[in-house]
């Protein structure tokens, strides 16, 4: 079965769940084969207040979210759009804390496939060189397609897909020898995401053996 990667995005109040902030809005893009295949996005009622300058970083405002469904309700429909598939964020130590404080007060149980990478990790393996790691500085270096506004959560879900779909793509030419027709998959990125740059081909070497290995064992 091909592997389907969600790449998600949250806009928030700003503040960290642990702090009291709370999601404002949610988007997944689906990638698979290095194509998005699907996407899904809304906006959620918390009863949480967004504060002035918030209001103008993302356009969401308190009048928009008083019509916006219920938080669980989102989190239930997002869990559902997203089962089985591993994800992806763009900076994953903010989400991830939002997709677990959320997804808790929905009182949903947690899906074993739903692990994060993130794309500032791998982008700082692959291109050291890069003045930022940022989304924004990230779309200018490869010049990736964006559309929408900025700090919504679709376009920033959308140029992270295209981000992601780069990476794969880097890591598949740069490392072809040792990959060995080893899919890039969300397993193999997840273990170059924690690989010091020095040691990226030693860690991709090791992770393919471990892979074929496992494979074997189970033949």
């Amino acid at each position: 079965m091909k592997e389907t990667i969600a790449v998600v995005d949250f806009e928030t109040t700003g503040l960290g769940p642990t702090s009291g902030g709370r999601a404002t809005e949610i988007a997944a893009v689906l990638v698979r084969e290095g194509e998005v295949v699907d996407a899904w996005s809304s906006l959620m009622n918390s009863g949480a207040w967004v504060p002035p300058q918030i209001q103008a970083l993302t356009g969401i405002s308190n009048e928009m979210l008083a019509d916006a469904p219920p938080s669980a309700q989102v989190m239930q429909e997002l869990a559902r759009f997203t089962a089985g598939c591993p994800l992806i964020a763009h900076n994953a130590a903010f989400d991830r804390g939002f997709w677990q404080a959320e997804m808790a007060r929905a009182g949903l149980a947690a899906d074993p496939a739903h692990q994060f990478a993130c794309t500032v990790l791998l982008s700082r393996r692959l291109w050291p060189e890069a003045r930022s790691h940022g989304l924004g500085a990230m779309t200018q270096f490869h010049g990736l397609r964006f559309s929408g506004r900025a700090h919504r959560a679709m376009a920033d879900a959308r140029v992270t897909a295209e981000l992601l779909i780069k990476v794969q793509a880097e890591v598949g030419q740069r490392f072809a020898m040792d990959l060995g027709g080893h899919a890039v998959d969300h397993a193999l990125l997840a273990t170059l995401q924690r690989t010091p740059l020095r040691h990226l081909r030693r860690g991709l070497v090791e992770h393919v053996q471990a892979r074929g290995a496992a494979h074997t064992a189970r033949c």
